[in-house]
Protein backbone atom coordinates (compact mmCIF):
# COMPACT_ATOMS: atom_id res chain seq x y z
CA UNK A 1 0.00 0.00 0.00
CA UNK A 2 2.85 2.35 0.94
CA UNK A 3 4.61 1.46 -2.31
CA UNK A 4 1.50 2.39 -4.32
CA UNK A 5 1.21 5.67 -2.40
CA UNK A 6 4.85 6.53 -3.15
CA UNK A 7 4.34 5.74 -6.85
CA UNK A 8 1.28 8.02 -7.00
CA UNK A 9 3.14 10.86 -5.27
CA UNK A 10 6.15 10.45 -7.55
CA UNK A 11 3.91 10.32 -10.61
CA UNK A 12 2.13 13.50 -9.53
CA UNK A 13 5.49 15.21 -8.95
CA UNK A 14 6.79 14.21 -12.37
CA UNK A 15 3.54 15.34 -14.00
CA UNK A 16 3.68 18.70 -12.25
CA UNK A 17 7.36 19.10 -13.16
CA UNK A 18 6.71 18.33 -16.84
CA UNK A 19 3.76 20.76 -16.87
CA UNK A 20 6.03 23.44 -15.40
CA UNK A 21 8.69 22.80 -18.04
CA UNK A 22 6.06 22.94 -20.79
CA UNK A 23 4.73 26.24 -19.44
CA UNK A 24 8.21 27.78 -19.32
CA UNK A 25 8.95 26.71 -22.91
CA UNK A 26 5.60 28.09 -24.09
CA UNK A 27 6.24 31.31 -22.19
CA UNK A 28 9.65 31.73 -23.80
CA UNK A 29 8.29 31.08 -27.30
CA UNK A 30 5.41 33.51 -26.82
CA UNK A 31 7.74 36.17 -25.37
CA UNK A 32 9.97 35.95 -28.45
CA UNK A 33 6.85 36.08 -30.62
CA UNK A 34 5.68 39.25 -28.89
CA UNK A 35 9.08 40.95 -29.20
CA UNK A 36 9.46 39.87 -32.80
CA UNK A 37 5.99 41.00 -33.78
CA UNK A 38 6.54 44.32 -32.07
CA UNK A 39 9.57 44.80 -34.25
CA UNK A 40 8.10 43.73 -37.56
CA UNK A 41 4.36 44.17 -36.78
CA UNK A 42 2.50 43.57 -40.01
CA UNK A 43 5.55 44.21 -42.11
CA UNK A 44 5.50 47.98 -41.66
CA UNK A 45 8.14 50.05 -39.92
CA UNK A 46 7.37 51.59 -36.53
CA UNK A 47 5.83 55.06 -36.60
CA UNK A 48 8.23 57.94 -36.07
CA UNK A 49 7.03 61.40 -35.11
CA UNK A 50 8.67 63.52 -37.78
CA UNK A 51 7.78 66.69 -39.67
CA UNK A 52 4.23 66.74 -41.13
CA UNK A 53 3.02 63.82 -39.00
CA UNK A 54 -0.70 63.14 -38.57
CA UNK A 55 -2.17 61.75 -35.35
CA UNK A 56 -4.49 58.98 -36.52
CA UNK A 57 -7.40 58.08 -34.26
CA UNK A 58 -8.63 54.75 -35.59
CA UNK A 59 -12.05 54.33 -34.02
CA UNK A 60 -12.29 50.64 -34.81
CA UNK A 61 -11.66 49.85 -31.15
CA UNK A 62 -13.07 49.60 -27.66
CA UNK A 63 -12.01 52.45 -25.39
CA UNK A 64 -10.83 51.26 -21.97
CA UNK A 65 -9.79 53.40 -19.01
CA UNK A 66 -6.05 52.68 -19.13
CA UNK A 67 -3.81 51.99 -22.10
CA UNK A 68 -1.80 48.78 -21.99
CA UNK A 69 -4.27 47.06 -19.67
CA UNK A 70 -5.96 44.81 -22.21
CA UNK A 71 -4.25 41.46 -22.91
CA UNK A 72 -6.18 41.14 -26.17
CA UNK A 73 -3.93 43.89 -27.53
CA UNK A 74 -0.94 41.62 -27.07
CA UNK A 75 -2.69 38.74 -28.85
CA UNK A 76 -3.37 41.00 -31.82
CA UNK A 77 0.32 41.96 -31.88
CA UNK A 78 1.34 38.31 -31.96
CA UNK A 79 -1.00 37.63 -34.87
CA UNK A 80 0.34 40.69 -36.70
CA UNK A 81 -3.09 42.28 -37.01
CA UNK A 82 -1.81 45.85 -36.84
CA UNK A 83 -3.54 48.30 -34.53
CA UNK A 84 -4.81 46.98 -31.18
CA UNK A 85 -8.48 46.34 -30.55
CA UNK A 86 -8.42 48.57 -27.46
CA UNK A 87 -7.54 52.22 -26.98
CA UNK A 88 -6.72 53.48 -23.50
CA UNK A 89 -8.62 56.66 -22.67
CA UNK A 90 -5.62 58.02 -20.79
CA UNK A 91 -3.40 57.29 -23.81
CA UNK A 92 -5.77 59.02 -26.25
CA UNK A 93 -6.11 62.13 -24.07
CA UNK A 94 -2.36 62.41 -23.55
CA UNK A 95 -1.71 61.97 -27.29
CA UNK A 96 -4.23 64.68 -28.28
CA UNK A 97 -2.77 67.10 -25.73
CA UNK A 98 0.80 66.43 -26.91
CA UNK A 99 -0.22 66.67 -30.58
CA UNK A 100 -1.43 70.21 -29.98
CA UNK A 101 1.98 71.23 -28.63
CA UNK A 102 4.19 69.25 -31.04
CA UNK A 103 5.24 71.30 -34.08
CA UNK A 104 5.90 68.10 -36.03
CA UNK A 105 2.21 67.13 -35.86
CA UNK A 106 0.08 68.98 -38.44
CA UNK A 107 -3.35 67.69 -37.49
CA UNK A 108 -5.61 64.82 -36.45
CA UNK A 109 -7.25 62.29 -38.75
CA UNK A 110 -10.31 60.50 -37.32
CA UNK A 111 -11.01 57.24 -39.13
CA UNK A 112 -14.58 56.17 -38.33
CA UNK A 113 -14.63 52.40 -37.93
CA UNK A 114 -17.24 51.79 -35.24
CA UNK A 115 -15.87 52.85 -31.88
CA UNK A 116 -17.21 51.09 -28.79
CA UNK A 117 -17.51 53.46 -25.83
CA UNK A 118 -20.13 54.89 -23.49
CA UNK A 119 -21.29 58.52 -23.82
CA UNK A 120 -19.15 59.88 -20.96
CA UNK A 121 -15.95 58.40 -22.42
CA UNK A 122 -16.83 59.82 -25.83
CA UNK A 123 -17.55 63.21 -24.30
CA UNK A 124 -14.14 63.22 -22.60
CA UNK A 125 -12.41 62.58 -25.93
CA UNK A 126 -14.61 65.14 -27.68
CA UNK A 127 -13.69 67.84 -25.18
CA UNK A 128 -10.01 67.05 -25.75
CA UNK A 129 -10.50 67.39 -29.52
CA UNK A 130 -12.26 70.74 -29.03
CA UNK A 131 -9.33 71.90 -26.91
CA UNK A 132 -6.91 70.70 -29.63
CA UNK A 133 -8.59 72.97 -32.19
CA UNK A 134 -7.53 76.00 -30.15
CA UNK A 135 -3.97 75.25 -31.36
CA UNK A 136 -5.06 76.28 -34.87
CA UNK A 137 -4.39 72.82 -36.26
CA UNK A 138 -6.91 70.90 -38.36
CA UNK A 139 -9.07 67.83 -37.72
CA UNK A 140 -10.47 65.72 -40.56
CA UNK A 141 -12.83 62.74 -40.24
CA UNK A 142 -13.55 59.98 -42.77
CA UNK A 143 -16.03 57.12 -42.95
CA UNK A 144 -14.82 54.37 -45.27
CA UNK A 145 -17.89 52.12 -45.00
CA UNK A 146 -20.05 54.24 -42.78
CA UNK A 147 -20.16 56.42 -39.68
CA UNK A 148 -22.07 55.10 -36.71
CA UNK A 149 -23.61 57.35 -34.08
CA UNK A 150 -20.71 57.18 -31.59
CA UNK A 151 -18.22 57.87 -34.40
CA UNK A 152 -20.32 60.79 -35.60
CA UNK A 153 -20.40 62.36 -32.14
CA UNK A 154 -16.60 62.60 -32.28
CA UNK A 155 -16.38 63.33 -36.02
CA UNK A 156 -18.71 66.33 -35.71
CA UNK A 157 -15.83 68.21 -34.04
CA UNK A 158 -13.81 67.98 -37.27
CA UNK A 159 -13.36 70.86 -39.69
CA UNK A 160 -14.66 68.54 -42.40
CA UNK A 161 -16.41 65.18 -42.48
CA UNK A 162 -15.75 63.02 -45.54
CA UNK A 163 -17.50 59.80 -46.49
CA UNK A 164 -17.22 57.11 -49.11
CA UNK A 165 -19.62 57.77 -52.04
CA UNK A 166 -21.50 54.58 -51.12
CA UNK A 167 -21.14 54.99 -47.36
CA UNK A 168 -23.81 55.67 -44.74
CA UNK A 169 -24.35 57.67 -41.56
CA UNK A 170 -26.32 56.20 -38.66
CA UNK A 171 -28.11 58.63 -36.32
CA UNK A 172 -31.04 57.19 -34.41
CA UNK A 173 -31.08 58.43 -30.80
CA UNK A 174 -30.54 56.48 -27.58
CA UNK A 175 -32.25 53.56 -25.90
CA UNK A 176 -31.76 51.16 -23.02
CA UNK A 177 -32.59 47.48 -23.30
CA UNK A 178 -33.15 45.31 -20.23
CA UNK A 179 -33.89 41.57 -20.47
CA UNK A 180 -36.64 40.52 -18.05
CA UNK A 181 -36.10 36.87 -17.18
CA UNK A 182 -38.76 35.98 -14.63
CA UNK A 183 -40.69 33.77 -17.08
CA UNK A 184 -37.51 31.89 -17.92
CA UNK A 185 -36.67 31.31 -14.26
CA UNK A 186 -40.26 30.23 -13.62
CA UNK A 187 -39.91 27.61 -16.35
CA UNK A 188 -36.68 26.19 -14.97
CA UNK A 189 -37.93 26.34 -11.37
CA UNK A 190 -35.80 29.11 -9.91
CA UNK A 191 -37.37 31.79 -7.69
CA UNK A 192 -35.57 34.98 -6.70
CA UNK A 193 -36.15 35.96 -3.08
CA UNK A 194 -35.63 39.71 -2.97
CA UNK A 195 -35.22 42.24 -0.16
CA UNK A 196 -34.57 45.87 -1.09
CA UNK A 197 -34.88 49.54 -0.15
CA UNK A 198 -35.75 52.11 -2.79
CA UNK A 199 -38.68 52.46 -5.17
CA UNK A 200 -36.26 53.03 -8.05
CA UNK A 201 -33.80 50.27 -7.07
CA UNK A 202 -34.57 48.32 -10.22
CA UNK A 203 -31.54 46.03 -10.47
CA UNK A 204 -33.74 43.22 -9.10
CA UNK A 205 -36.66 43.84 -11.46
CA UNK A 206 -35.60 41.45 -14.26
CA UNK A 207 -35.75 38.57 -11.77
CA UNK A 208 -39.03 39.40 -10.03
CA UNK A 209 -41.14 41.12 -12.74
CA UNK A 210 -42.11 40.25 -16.30
CA UNK A 211 -41.86 43.85 -17.53
CA UNK A 212 -40.45 47.23 -16.54
CA UNK A 213 -42.00 49.07 -13.59
CA UNK A 214 -43.37 52.60 -14.00
CA UNK A 215 -40.68 53.96 -11.65
CA UNK A 216 -37.86 52.36 -13.64
CA UNK A 217 -39.31 53.59 -16.92
CA UNK A 218 -39.58 57.11 -15.49
CA UNK A 219 -35.95 57.27 -14.37
CA UNK A 220 -34.61 55.82 -17.63
CA UNK A 221 -36.67 58.20 -19.76
CA UNK A 222 -35.31 61.11 -17.73
CA UNK A 223 -31.60 60.36 -17.79
CA UNK A 224 -31.57 59.09 -21.37
CA UNK A 225 -33.42 62.21 -22.50
CA UNK A 226 -30.98 64.55 -20.74
CA UNK A 227 -27.89 62.70 -22.03
CA UNK A 228 -29.21 62.55 -25.60
CA UNK A 229 -30.04 66.27 -25.62
CA UNK A 230 -26.56 67.06 -24.32
CA UNK A 231 -24.91 65.05 -27.09
CA UNK A 232 -27.19 66.18 -29.91
CA UNK A 233 -26.81 69.81 -28.81
CA UNK A 234 -23.04 69.46 -29.29
CA UNK A 235 -23.40 67.82 -32.70
CA UNK A 236 -25.89 70.42 -33.92
CA UNK A 237 -23.73 73.32 -32.72
CA UNK A 238 -20.58 72.07 -34.43
CA UNK A 239 -22.40 71.18 -37.65
CA UNK A 240 -24.16 74.56 -37.50
CA UNK A 241 -27.60 72.98 -37.74
CA UNK A 242 -30.77 73.65 -35.69
CA UNK A 243 -31.30 71.14 -32.88
CA UNK A 244 -34.88 70.36 -33.93
CA UNK A 245 -33.77 69.68 -37.51
CA UNK A 246 -31.06 67.29 -36.28
CA UNK A 247 -33.46 65.49 -33.98
CA UNK A 248 -35.99 65.14 -36.82
CA UNK A 249 -33.30 63.55 -38.99
CA UNK A 250 -32.69 60.98 -36.25
CA UNK A 251 -36.32 59.88 -36.65
CA UNK A 252 -35.89 59.47 -40.41
CA UNK A 253 -33.79 56.29 -40.62
CA UNK A 254 -30.75 58.26 -41.76
CA UNK A 255 -28.87 55.01 -42.32
CA UNK A 256 -30.94 54.41 -45.45
CA UNK A 257 -30.39 57.86 -46.96
CA UNK A 258 -28.78 58.21 -50.36
CA UNK A 259 -25.22 59.43 -49.78
CA UNK A 260 -25.92 62.61 -51.75
CA UNK A 261 -28.69 63.45 -49.28
CA UNK A 262 -26.18 63.31 -46.42
CA UNK A 263 -24.39 66.25 -48.00
CA UNK A 264 -27.70 67.94 -48.77
CA UNK A 265 -28.68 67.86 -45.08
CA UNK A 266 -25.13 68.96 -44.13
CA UNK A 267 -24.40 65.80 -42.19
CA UNK A 268 -21.18 65.38 -44.23
CA UNK A 269 -19.10 67.79 -46.28
CA UNK A 270 -17.82 65.73 -49.18
CA UNK A 271 -17.94 62.25 -50.73
CA UNK A 272 -14.53 60.78 -51.58
CA UNK A 273 -12.94 57.39 -52.01
CA UNK A 274 -10.10 56.28 -49.74
CA UNK A 275 -7.37 57.15 -52.25
CA UNK A 276 -8.88 60.60 -52.67
CA UNK A 277 -8.97 61.01 -48.91
CA UNK A 278 -5.26 60.22 -48.78
CA UNK A 279 -4.63 62.93 -51.38
CA UNK A 280 -6.60 65.43 -49.30
CA UNK A 281 -4.41 64.61 -46.30
CA UNK A 282 -1.28 64.95 -48.45
CA UNK A 283 -2.42 68.41 -49.49
CA UNK A 284 -3.07 69.36 -45.86
CA UNK A 285 0.40 68.24 -44.82
CA UNK A 286 2.13 69.45 -48.00
CA UNK A 287 3.41 65.97 -48.76
CA UNK A 288 4.15 65.00 -52.35
CA UNK A 289 1.60 62.68 -53.95
CA UNK A 290 4.30 60.06 -54.44
CA UNK A 291 5.21 59.98 -50.75
CA UNK A 292 3.53 58.08 -47.96
CA UNK A 293 1.59 59.86 -45.28
CA UNK A 294 3.25 59.72 -41.88
CA UNK A 295 0.53 58.55 -39.50
CA UNK A 296 1.39 58.28 -35.83
CA UNK A 297 -0.70 56.44 -33.24
CA UNK A 298 -1.80 57.61 -29.80
CA UNK A 299 0.88 55.35 -28.30
CA UNK A 300 3.53 57.20 -30.33
CA UNK A 301 2.52 60.56 -28.89
CA UNK A 302 1.31 59.73 -25.40
CA UNK A 303 3.43 60.53 -22.39
CA UNK A 304 4.85 57.66 -20.32
CA UNK A 305 1.71 57.25 -18.24
CA UNK A 306 2.51 54.01 -16.42
CA UNK A 307 6.18 54.58 -15.57
CA UNK A 308 7.22 55.27 -11.99
CA UNK A 309 7.86 58.86 -10.94
CA UNK A 310 10.07 60.14 -8.14
CA UNK A 311 9.42 62.88 -5.61
CA UNK A 312 6.17 64.63 -4.79
CA UNK A 313 3.24 63.62 -6.99
CA UNK A 314 -0.52 63.13 -7.24
CA UNK A 315 -1.82 59.56 -7.14
CA UNK A 316 -4.43 58.73 -9.79
CA UNK A 317 -6.15 55.60 -8.46
CA UNK A 318 -8.37 53.65 -10.85
CA UNK A 319 -11.52 51.96 -9.50
CA UNK A 320 -13.02 50.31 -12.58
CA UNK A 321 -15.69 47.60 -12.80
CA UNK A 322 -17.99 45.87 -10.33
CA UNK A 323 -16.98 45.98 -6.67
CA UNK A 324 -16.10 42.47 -5.51
CA UNK A 325 -17.82 40.92 -8.51
CA UNK A 326 -18.90 37.32 -8.83
CA UNK A 327 -16.55 34.48 -9.62
CA UNK A 328 -16.20 33.53 -13.28
CA UNK A 329 -16.68 30.02 -14.56
CA UNK A 330 -12.96 29.36 -14.02
CA UNK A 331 -13.09 30.38 -10.38
CA UNK A 332 -11.34 33.77 -9.97
CA UNK A 333 -13.32 36.99 -9.69
CA UNK A 334 -14.32 38.83 -12.82
CA UNK A 335 -12.28 41.84 -13.82
CA UNK A 336 -13.30 44.67 -11.56
CA UNK A 337 -12.62 46.25 -8.18
CA UNK A 338 -11.18 44.09 -5.42
CA UNK A 339 -12.16 46.11 -2.33
CA UNK A 340 -9.47 44.62 -0.12
CA UNK A 341 -6.64 45.27 -2.60
CA UNK A 342 -7.89 48.76 -3.49
CA UNK A 343 -8.17 49.68 0.20
CA UNK A 344 -4.61 48.44 0.78
CA UNK A 345 -3.40 50.55 -2.17
CA UNK A 346 -5.06 53.69 -0.79
CA UNK A 347 -3.64 53.11 2.69
CA UNK A 348 -0.12 52.66 1.28
CA UNK A 349 -0.49 55.92 -0.64
CA UNK A 350 -1.69 57.59 2.55
CA UNK A 351 1.55 56.56 4.28
CA UNK A 352 3.74 57.66 1.35
CA UNK A 353 5.10 61.14 2.06
CA UNK A 354 5.67 61.71 -1.67
CA UNK A 355 1.94 61.38 -2.38
CA UNK A 356 0.40 64.80 -1.79
CA UNK A 357 -3.15 64.05 -2.92
CA UNK A 358 -5.33 61.54 -4.73
CA UNK A 359 -7.71 61.49 -7.67
CA UNK A 360 -9.97 58.44 -7.44
CA UNK A 361 -11.11 57.60 -10.98
CA UNK A 362 -14.42 55.78 -10.55
CA UNK A 363 -16.03 53.91 -13.43
CA UNK A 364 -18.25 51.45 -11.62
CA UNK A 365 -21.91 50.41 -11.40
CA UNK A 366 -21.32 49.38 -7.77
CA UNK A 367 -21.40 45.92 -6.27
CA UNK A 368 -20.82 44.57 -2.77
CA UNK A 369 -22.18 46.80 0.02
CA UNK A 370 -19.49 45.47 2.37
CA UNK A 371 -16.72 46.13 -0.16
CA UNK A 372 -18.05 49.64 -0.82
CA UNK A 373 -17.86 50.45 2.90
CA UNK A 374 -14.24 49.25 3.08
CA UNK A 375 -13.19 51.51 0.20
CA UNK A 376 -15.15 54.40 1.72
CA UNK A 377 -13.18 53.92 4.96
CA UNK A 378 -9.84 53.89 3.09
CA UNK A 379 -10.74 57.18 1.37
CA UNK A 380 -11.82 58.63 4.73
CA UNK A 381 -8.48 57.61 6.28
CA UNK A 382 -6.60 59.20 3.38
CA UNK A 383 -8.45 62.47 3.99
CA UNK A 384 -7.86 62.24 7.75
CA UNK A 385 -4.12 62.16 7.03
CA UNK A 386 -4.48 65.71 5.70
CA UNK A 387 -4.31 64.80 2.01
CA UNK A 388 -6.96 66.08 -0.44
CA UNK A 389 -9.13 63.69 -2.46
CA UNK A 390 -11.03 64.36 -5.67
CA UNK A 391 -13.20 61.89 -7.55
CA UNK A 392 -13.31 61.80 -11.34
CA UNK A 393 -16.40 59.91 -12.50
CA UNK A 394 -16.26 58.00 -15.77
CA UNK A 395 -19.18 56.41 -17.61
CA UNK A 396 -20.79 55.21 -14.37
CA UNK A 397 -20.31 56.02 -10.70
CA UNK A 398 -23.58 54.64 -9.42
CA UNK A 399 -24.78 52.83 -6.32
CA UNK A 400 -21.59 51.39 -4.75
CA UNK A 401 -19.70 53.51 -7.28
CA UNK A 402 -21.27 56.58 -5.65
CA UNK A 403 -20.74 55.13 -2.16
CA UNK A 404 -16.95 55.14 -2.67
CA UNK A 405 -17.12 58.65 -4.18
CA UNK A 406 -19.38 60.50 -1.76
CA UNK A 407 -16.76 61.52 0.84
CA UNK A 408 -14.31 63.09 -1.62
CA UNK A 409 -13.42 66.76 -1.17
CA UNK A 410 -14.55 67.43 -4.75
CA UNK A 411 -16.52 65.33 -7.24
CA UNK A 412 -16.04 65.81 -10.98
CA UNK A 413 -18.19 64.16 -13.66
CA UNK A 414 -18.78 64.39 -17.37
CA UNK A 415 -22.17 65.84 -18.23
CA UNK A 416 -23.13 62.43 -19.67
CA UNK A 417 -21.97 60.39 -16.65
CA UNK A 418 -24.57 58.16 -14.98
CA UNK A 419 -24.53 58.34 -11.18
CA UNK A 420 -26.72 58.18 -8.08
CA UNK A 421 -28.64 54.91 -7.58
CA UNK A 422 -28.34 55.33 -3.79
CA UNK A 423 -30.09 52.17 -2.69
CA UNK A 424 -29.43 48.63 -1.52
CA UNK A 425 -30.84 45.17 -2.07
CA UNK A 426 -30.34 41.49 -1.45
CA UNK A 427 -31.20 38.67 -3.82
CA UNK A 428 -31.14 35.00 -2.85
CA UNK A 429 -32.22 32.42 -5.45
CA UNK A 430 -34.37 29.50 -4.34
CA UNK A 431 -34.03 26.21 -6.23
CA UNK A 432 -36.85 24.43 -4.38
CA UNK A 433 -39.15 24.20 -7.42
CA UNK A 434 -36.29 23.04 -9.65
CA UNK A 435 -35.01 20.44 -7.19
CA UNK A 436 -38.31 19.12 -5.81
CA UNK A 437 -40.69 19.27 -8.78
CA UNK A 438 -38.54 19.53 -11.93
CA UNK A 439 -35.81 17.10 -10.93
CA UNK A 440 -37.83 15.06 -8.43
CA UNK A 441 -35.24 15.27 -5.64
CA UNK A 442 -36.49 15.63 -2.06
CA UNK A 443 -34.07 17.47 0.25
CA UNK A 444 -34.53 16.04 3.75
CA UNK A 445 -32.83 17.92 6.56
CA UNK A 446 -32.03 17.60 10.25
CA UNK A 447 -31.24 20.74 12.23
CA UNK A 448 -30.40 21.73 15.78
CA UNK A 449 -31.85 25.23 15.51
CA UNK A 450 -34.72 26.92 13.75
CA UNK A 451 -32.52 28.50 11.08
CA UNK A 452 -29.94 25.76 10.83
CA UNK A 453 -30.79 25.00 7.18
CA UNK A 454 -31.10 28.64 6.10
CA UNK A 455 -29.76 28.97 2.56
CA UNK A 456 -29.64 25.24 1.91
CA UNK A 457 -30.33 24.10 -1.66
CA UNK A 458 -34.00 23.23 -2.12
CA UNK A 459 -35.17 25.31 0.84
CA UNK A 460 -37.16 28.55 0.64
CA UNK A 461 -36.47 31.27 3.16
CA UNK A 462 -39.08 31.49 5.89
CA UNK A 463 -41.03 34.72 6.52
CA UNK A 464 -38.94 35.29 9.66
CA UNK A 465 -35.71 34.85 7.71
CA UNK A 466 -36.87 37.23 4.98
CA UNK A 467 -37.87 39.77 7.64
CA UNK A 468 -34.40 39.51 9.23
CA UNK A 469 -32.73 40.05 5.84
CA UNK A 470 -35.00 43.01 5.14
CA UNK A 471 -33.97 44.52 8.46
CA UNK A 472 -30.30 44.09 7.53
CA UNK A 473 -30.91 45.77 4.15
CA UNK A 474 -32.72 48.63 5.92
CA UNK A 475 -29.70 49.12 8.18
CA UNK A 476 -27.41 49.09 5.15
CA UNK A 477 -29.53 51.76 3.48
CA UNK A 478 -29.39 53.93 6.60
CA UNK A 479 -25.59 53.65 6.62
CA UNK A 480 -25.33 54.36 2.86
CA UNK A 481 -27.48 57.49 3.07
CA UNK A 482 -25.58 58.67 6.18
CA UNK A 483 -22.26 58.27 4.35
CA UNK A 484 -23.64 60.34 1.47
CA UNK A 485 -25.07 62.99 3.80
CA UNK A 486 -21.83 63.35 5.75
CA UNK A 487 -19.73 63.44 2.58
CA UNK A 488 -21.93 66.04 0.87
CA UNK A 489 -22.43 68.04 4.10
CA UNK A 490 -26.22 67.87 3.98
CA UNK A 491 -28.90 66.21 6.10
CA UNK A 492 -29.67 62.52 5.76
CA UNK A 493 -33.32 63.31 5.04
CA UNK A 494 -32.32 65.49 2.07
CA UNK A 495 -30.29 62.61 0.66
CA UNK A 496 -33.22 60.24 1.11
CA UNK A 497 -35.46 62.49 -1.00
CA UNK A 498 -33.13 61.99 -4.01
CA UNK A 499 -32.09 58.43 -3.18
CA UNK A 500 -34.58 55.53 -3.28
CA UNK A 501 -32.18 53.86 -5.71
CA UNK A 502 -32.87 56.42 -8.45
CA UNK A 503 -30.32 56.68 -11.25
CA UNK A 504 -29.40 60.22 -12.32
CA UNK A 505 -27.60 61.82 -15.22
CA UNK A 506 -24.72 64.05 -14.08
CA UNK A 507 -26.41 67.29 -15.20
CA UNK A 508 -29.33 66.63 -12.87
CA UNK A 509 -26.97 65.19 -10.23
CA UNK A 510 -25.11 68.50 -10.10
CA UNK A 511 -28.38 70.38 -9.68
CA UNK A 512 -29.36 68.21 -6.69
CA UNK A 513 -25.92 68.31 -5.08
CA UNK A 514 -24.46 64.87 -5.86
CA UNK A 515 -21.75 66.30 -8.14
CA UNK A 516 -19.64 69.46 -7.77
CA UNK A 517 -18.12 70.19 -11.18
CA UNK A 518 -18.17 69.01 -14.77
CA UNK A 519 -14.85 67.71 -16.03
CA UNK A 520 -12.60 64.68 -16.26
CA UNK A 521 -9.35 63.39 -14.78
CA UNK A 522 -7.41 66.40 -16.06
CA UNK A 523 -9.65 68.87 -14.21
CA UNK A 524 -9.67 66.72 -11.06
CA UNK A 525 -5.85 66.46 -11.05
CA UNK A 526 -5.50 70.24 -11.55
CA UNK A 527 -7.84 70.81 -8.59
CA UNK A 528 -5.76 68.51 -6.36
CA UNK A 529 -2.53 70.19 -7.51
CA UNK A 530 -3.94 73.56 -6.47
CA UNK A 531 -5.30 72.19 -3.19
CA UNK A 532 -1.96 70.56 -2.35
CA UNK A 533 -0.03 73.68 -3.47
CA UNK A 534 2.13 71.74 -5.94
CA UNK A 535 2.39 74.54 -8.50
CA UNK A 536 2.08 74.08 -12.25
CA UNK A 537 4.86 71.51 -12.72
CA UNK A 538 3.17 68.72 -10.78
CA UNK A 539 3.62 65.01 -11.53
CA UNK A 540 1.09 62.17 -11.48
CA UNK A 541 1.38 58.42 -11.02
CA UNK A 542 -1.28 55.85 -11.92
CA UNK A 543 -2.28 53.13 -9.44
CA UNK A 544 -2.70 50.17 -8.98
CA UNK A 545 0.21 48.78 -10.99
CA UNK A 546 -1.02 47.00 -14.10
CA UNK A 547 -0.77 43.23 -14.32
CA UNK A 548 2.22 41.88 -16.22
CA UNK A 549 1.21 41.88 -19.90
CA UNK A 550 2.35 38.35 -20.58
CA UNK A 551 0.52 36.86 -17.60
CA UNK A 552 -2.58 38.90 -18.43
CA UNK A 553 -2.46 37.61 -21.99
CA UNK A 554 -1.89 34.00 -20.91
CA UNK A 555 -4.73 34.08 -18.36
CA UNK A 556 -7.07 35.72 -20.87
CA UNK A 557 -6.23 33.13 -23.50
CA UNK A 558 -6.83 30.17 -21.16
CA UNK A 559 -10.10 31.65 -19.88
CA UNK A 560 -11.44 32.33 -23.36
CA UNK A 561 -10.55 28.79 -24.48
CA UNK A 562 -12.43 27.23 -21.59
CA UNK A 563 -15.44 29.53 -21.89
CA UNK A 564 -15.69 28.87 -25.64
CA UNK A 565 -15.68 25.15 -25.03
CA UNK A 566 -18.32 25.40 -22.30
CA UNK A 567 -20.51 27.60 -24.50
CA UNK A 568 -20.38 25.11 -27.36
CA UNK A 569 -21.33 22.26 -25.01
CA UNK A 570 -24.17 24.07 -23.21
CA UNK A 571 -25.67 25.84 -26.21
CA UNK A 572 -28.64 28.08 -25.43
CA UNK A 573 -28.40 27.24 -21.70
CA UNK A 574 -25.01 28.94 -21.39
CA UNK A 575 -26.29 32.51 -20.83
CA UNK A 576 -28.74 31.38 -18.15
CA UNK A 577 -26.00 29.39 -16.44
CA UNK A 578 -23.65 32.38 -16.40
CA UNK A 579 -26.38 34.66 -15.02
CA UNK A 580 -27.19 32.26 -12.18
CA UNK A 581 -23.52 31.76 -11.38
CA UNK A 582 -22.94 35.51 -11.14
CA UNK A 583 -25.93 35.84 -8.80
CA UNK A 584 -24.75 32.94 -6.63
CA UNK A 585 -21.16 34.23 -6.55
CA UNK A 586 -21.96 37.81 -5.51
CA UNK A 587 -22.35 39.10 -1.98
CA UNK A 588 -25.90 38.76 -0.79
CA UNK A 589 -26.25 42.49 0.03
CA UNK A 590 -25.50 44.77 -2.92
CA UNK A 591 -25.24 48.42 -3.91
CA UNK A 592 -25.56 47.85 -7.66
CA UNK A 593 -27.24 49.82 -10.43
CA UNK A 594 -29.57 48.14 -12.98
CA UNK A 595 -27.91 46.06 -15.68
CA UNK A 596 -29.59 47.60 -18.70
CA UNK A 597 -27.70 47.85 -21.97
CA UNK A 598 -27.52 51.45 -23.17
CA UNK A 599 -27.63 51.57 -26.96
CA UNK A 600 -25.93 54.60 -28.48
Amino acid sequence: MMKKFILIVCGSFVGAFLAFIFFMIAATIMSFAIMGSMSIGSGKKASIVSKHSILKLDLGATVSERGGSDPIDMMSVIRGEGLPSTLGLNTVLSAIQNAAKDDKVDGIYIECNGVSAAPATLQTIRRALKEFKKSGKWIAAYGYEGINQADYYLASVADSIYINPVGAVDLHGMASVTPYMKKLYDKVGVKMQVVRVGTFKSAVEPYMLEDMSDANRLQQEHYLGVIWKEMLDSIAADRKLPYDAMNALCDSVVFCFDTKDLAKYKLVDKMVYKTEMDDILRARTKVDKKDDLNFVTPDDLASSLEESVSGDHIAVVYAVGEIDGAASILGPAEEGINSEKLSETIHKLMEDDNVKGMVLRVNSPGGSAFGSEQIWKAVQDFKAAGKPVAVSMGDYAASGGYYISCNADRIFAERTTITGSIGIFGMIPSFKELVENKLGVHMASVKTNENGDMGAVGKDLTPAQLAALQNMVNQGYELFTKRCADGRHVTQDSIKTIAEGRVWDAITAKQIGLVDEFGGIREAVAWIANKAKLGKDYKTQNYPTLEDKFMAMFNSYMTSRYESRLKSEMGFLYDTYVQLQRIMGRDRILCLMPEEEICF
